[in-house]
């Protein structure tokens, strides 16, 4: 029987997969609709659109992981629903992650500038350097997997157990190993972040040497470049700090649910957890102008609509 609180989280859950989804699906229509009318797919606007189609995927598995934490949190404790929902919402955020951490590698090589060799060969192959780590995340996700069937194996003896305690006093070798596969697993999010980590640095060292050398050839401090390079820092420290958010969340909803099950403490961190896909959407129309003008464009349409006068009865 669900209670109160299981309805407002589910409620909840609602209102962040209504939020995400109508971000995300704007993203892919209107890279789609440009993609169509000029005959040519740009490579922003392809990892855009295979970022909004992958956050669309976690936002359902997400939807139906809350629906069941909320209403049917028994179903978590079986082999058949419990495996499959933690794999897809593993696999999806993972896609997820990757592909934001790309767009964030090609924003640093599309506006950051230095004079080094290794930088200017890396930048003219950045659509093989992205390729690349989409492939080294697809490897990742493999080895991911694996260890994720054996944590949920482990994971689902000890649910089944009755008296945790006892069981975990008994059997310190398997909660060795379940905190071994947990670590496993905490990595894989490393690579990613580490990737945007740097990034942010070396945008912010590309923008300090271009306004140096801007106010020593008197030509001030704003121009495109500057702003450009403000943008995009922007966009990636926005992601970094929602993926700090989400990484957190995520530890301490694993904690949780491992310790004490599905409760109301563990809810509260999954509305956290998914905040991510929630809300990096919009953070990614706001900082690309093609979409944002228009967002901005479709917005003065919408409010033209309900400002305009019913026509009188005859």
């Amino acid at each position: 029987m669900a209670t109160k609180l299981d309805k407002i989280f589910l409620t909840l859950a609602i209102v962040e997969f209504i939020i995400g989804m109508l971000g995300n699906v704007f993203i892919g229509l209107v890279n789609c609709s440009e993609g169509i009318k000029n005959q040519k797919v740009f490579s922003v606007d392809f990892i855009l659109t295979c970022l909004a189609i992958s956050t669309t995927g976690h936002l359902l598995v997400i939807l139906f992981d809350s629906y069941v934490a909320g209403l049917a949190p028994h179903l978590y404790a079986t082999d058949r629903v419990g495996r499959p929902v933690t794999v897809l919402w593993h696999m999806t955020n993972h896609l997820t992650t990757w592909l934001a951490t790309c767009l964030s590698i090609f924003y640093f090589f599309k506006i950051a500038h230095f004079p080094h060799s290794l930088f200017l060969w890396l930048r003219w192959r950045m659509n093989r350097v992205i390729a690349i780590l989409l492939t080294l995340s697809l490897f990742l996700l493999i080895f991911d997997c694996l260890v994720l069937e054996m944590f949920i194996d482990i994971s689902l003896n000890i649910i089944d157990k009755s008296n945790l305690t006892l069981y975990l006093d008994e059997s310190k070798t398997l909660y060795d190993k379940l905190s071994l596969l947990k670590t496993l697993l905490s990595l894989n999010s490393f690579i990613p972040f580490s990737l945007c980590l740097t990034s942010l640095l070396f945008l912010f060292l590309s923008l300090v040497r271009h306004t140096r050398n801007l106010k020593l050839s008197s030509l001030g401090s704003r121009d495109s470049s500057t702003e450009a390079h403000r943008r995009a820092m922007k966009m990636v420290m926005s992601f970094l700090f929602l993926f700090i958010v989400h990484f957190f969340s995520l530890q301490v909803a694993n904690w949780t649910f491992c310790i004490l099950g599905n409760n109301k403490y563990t809810q509260i961190v999954m509305l956290a957890l998914n905040a991510f896909p929630s809300c990096h959407s919009f953070i990614l129309i706001l900082g690309n102008s093609k979409l944002r003008q228009t967002a901005v464009r479709l917005l003065w349409h919408l409010r033209n609509c309900t400002k305009r006068p019913n026509p009188l009865p005859l």
